[in-house]
């Protein structure tokens, strides 16, 4: 009777972990660089003559993608933002949360400039 219980429990634990899409990675397949979204916006303080901006990145599957890279042509700061949110290469590219899995929480930073860079997903690997 013990036994029937537990491989009872043990087939429900299993079904949960399949709608949740922890088993089977063709549940992410549909996941892509579309589910990410930028949002750039004003915030209205002024800091060394810049405007300050915050950037929202939104991951919209139900996996989490990693490896996120925007594209962020030209980007400046006069205000430090924490590398480990956003790493700029020094080029025309930026890491987001040092490459680890971004999932549904979104990803926030602040930066000042004149304007607003245009920044949006240019690549990034699916996690299971």
């Amino acid at each position: 009777m013990a036994a029937t219980i537990k491989n009872i429990r043990f087939f429900l634990f299993f079904l949960g972990l399949i709608s949740q899409g922890n088993v089977f990675p063709g549940y992410c397949e549909e996941c892509s660089l579309k589910d990410l979204f930028v949002n750039t916006s004003k915030i209205g303080v002024t800091i060394q003559g810049k405007t300050e901006w915050l950037v929202t990145v939104t991951n919209n599957c139900q996996c989490g993608q990693s490896q996120v890279i925007l594209n962020c042509r030209g980007y400046k700061t006069v205000e430090p933002v924490d590398p480990t949110i956003l790493e700029y290469s020094g080029t025309d590219y930026c890491l987001i949360n040092y490459g680890k899995p971004k999932y549904k929480q979104p990803i926030t930073f602040k930066y000042a400039w004149d304007t607003a860079f245009s920044m949006s997903p240019n690549s990034s690997q699916i996690t299971f």
